[in-house]
């Protein structure tokens, strides 16, 4: 079996009410490599979280947006996932954290160069509000680099309270610096 699927369609029906969507983004090496490598190495962390194989945009080079001056350009892309039935949002989340950990992430200023950010956009239907975490992801509709790599993957989905799918939101979105790397 593949490790890979293309779009959610890819998906059973009752699964894809169950996705998982996660954004990667990545602006400094890390002992994996650069950029481009660690989002690479992040996809095949993220395979071992899943009961599916991964539906993955391609690779998108992103100016950065709130970042600090001078902040290198990102790396960026969307998976979708089937998690694990054990996890939770919040054990899910830990996992993600630990991957980036792995990568060699400190955390800091929220906007600062980083070897590799992970942040969960859905978590199927779920909708948390807490301290450490927050469902769906309240900036995901309105951020190009966010758009864009998940309309590849999953042009028709509609955020847990929306009422516009992600094509419709892209084409609302300020235009970013972005540029296709690797399909």
């Amino acid at each position: 079996m593949s490790s890979r699927k293309n779009t959610i369609a890819d998906f059973s029906t009752a699964d894809r009410e169950r996705l998982v969507f996660i954004a990667l983004g990545s602006n400094l090496t890390s002992r994996y490599g650069d950029p481009s490598q660690n989002i690479l190495q992040a996809f095949g962390r993220l395979r071992k979280l899943s009961s599916q194989p991964l539906a993955v945009s391609s690779l998108w080079q992103t100016d950065p947006l709130e970042c600090p001056p001078g902040s290198p350009v990102f790396v960026n892309a969307v998976a979708a996932l089937l998690a694990y039935a054990e996890f939770d949002p919040t054990t899910f989340l830990q996992k993600l954290q630990n991957i980036e950990d792995e990568f060699g992430r400190h955390r800091s200023d929220i906007n600062a160069p980083r070897p590799l950010d992970l942040d969960i956009l859905a978590y199927g239907r779920e909708r948390v509000e807490s301290d450490t975490l927050t469902l769906p992801h309240p900036r995901a509709t309105q951020r190009q680099f966010v758009l864009q790599p998940l309309a590849e993957i999953a042009p028709d989905y509609i955020f847990p309270g929306q009422s516009y799918s992600v094509v419709q939101l892209l084409s609302r979105t300020k235009a970013q610096g972005m540029v296709r790397l690797l399909c």
